[in-house]
C-alpha cells in the first residue's frame, strides 16, 4: 500500500511538472498575433493595472519579438519597475544591469542606476527587517555597499538627474549604516581585547567616513585601544583631534572616555 500510495504521488508529481512546462509560454511565441505597438500599450495598461506579471510578459515578448522596435528600449525600462513593484529585487538588478550593458549612452540611463540602487538596497532588508527596523549596521552589508556605490553613479554622473537628489539622500543615510558597521566591529575587537584591530577598524571608520555620526564614537574607541597598547602619543593625538573638532564631548570628558 505504501508503494503505490508513493507511485502515485510521484506520477502526480511528474503530471504537475509536465503540465507547468506545457501551460509556460516562450516569448517568441507570446503575443505573436499582436503588433508591437499593441504589445508595448497593453503592457503600459498593465503597469497602470498593477499587473505586475502581465507587463513584464508583453515587455519581455516585446524585446524578443521586435528587439529593434522604437520602443523597445523603453520596454526593457518598464521591466526593472515592474520587477521592482514585484518585489523580485535580484531580477529587478538584473534586468538594470542589462540594460547599463546595452545601452550605455542612454539618456534614461540614469533611472537604470537609480533603480539598481534601490532594488540592492531592499534586497538586503527580509520582511522582518522592514517590520521591525532592524539595524542594517549588524548586518551583511555587500549588497548595502553596492546600492551606495550605484546612487553615487547617479550623483556624480548625472548630477542634473531627476533621481539625484533622492540618490544623494539615500548616499548619506547608506554612508551612515556603513560607518556604524566599522564602529560595531571595531567595539567587537575591543570587547574581545584584540586593541590592533580594534584601533585598525577605528582608523577605518574614521578615514572613509568623515562627518558620519559614529566618527566620534571611532575616535574615542580608537584612543582607549592606543591607551590599553601603550602608545601614548598616538593615544594623545587622538584626544587633540577629539577636543579639536568635537568641543562638546569634552563637556563630560571623563565619563565619555573612562579616564581616572
Amino acid at each position: 500500500m505504501v508503494k503505490k500510495i508513493k507511485c502515485l504521488f510521484g506520477m502526480m508529481v511528474l503530471t504537475g511538472l509536465i503540465s507547468a512546462c506545457a501551460s509556460s509560454t516562450d516569448p517568441a511565441d507570446a503575443y505573436k498575433n499582436e503588433s508591437s505597438q499593441q504589445i508595448y500599450n497593453k503592457g503600459r495598461v498593465a503597469l497602470q493595472e498593477k499587473s505586475y506579471s502581465e507587463a513584464v510578459k508583453r515587455f519581455e515578448a516585446l524585446d524578443v519579438q521586435y528587439p529593434y522596435d522604437k520602443d523597445t528600449e523603453s520596454a526593457q525600462l518598464y521591466i526593472i519597475y515592474a520587477y521592482y513593484m514585484k518585489e523580485d529585487y535580484i531580477l529587478a538588478v538584473a534586468a538594470a544591469d542589462r540594460f547599463i550593458r546595452l545601452h550605455p549612452t542612454n539618456p534614461h540611463v540614469d533611472y537604470a542606476y537609480y533603480m539598481r540602487g534601490i532594488s540592492n538596497y531592499y534586497q538586503n532588508m527580509g520582511i522582518l527587517e522592514r517590520m521591525f527596523l532592524v539595524d542594517l549596521a549588524t548586518r551583511d552589508l555587500s549588497q548595502i555597499q553596492k546600492s551606495y556605490n550605484d546612487f553615487n553613479e547617479v550623483v556624480t554622473r548625472f548630477p542634473q538627474s531627476y533621481y539625484a537628489p533622492s540618490a544623494h539622500q539615500y548616499m548619506v543615510y547608506l554612508r551612515n549604516v556603513l560607518a556604524n558597521h566599522e564602529l560595531h566591529v571595531a567595539e567587537y575587537y575591543y570587547n574581545r581585547k584584540a586593541y590592533v584591530a580594534a584601533a585598525n577598524r577605528a582608523t577605518i571608520l574614521v578615514t572613509q567616513y568623515q562627518g558620519a555620526p559614529a566618527t566620534v564614537n571611532g575616535l574615542v574607541l580608537m584612543a582607549k585601544a592606543y591607551r590599553k597598547l601603550g602608545l601614548t602619543k598616538m593615544e594623545q593625538d587622538t584626544l587633540t583631534v577629539i577636543r579639536y573638532n568635537y568641543p562638546d564631548v569634552i563637556i563630560d570628558w571623563n565619563a565619555t572616555y573612562n579616564l581616572g
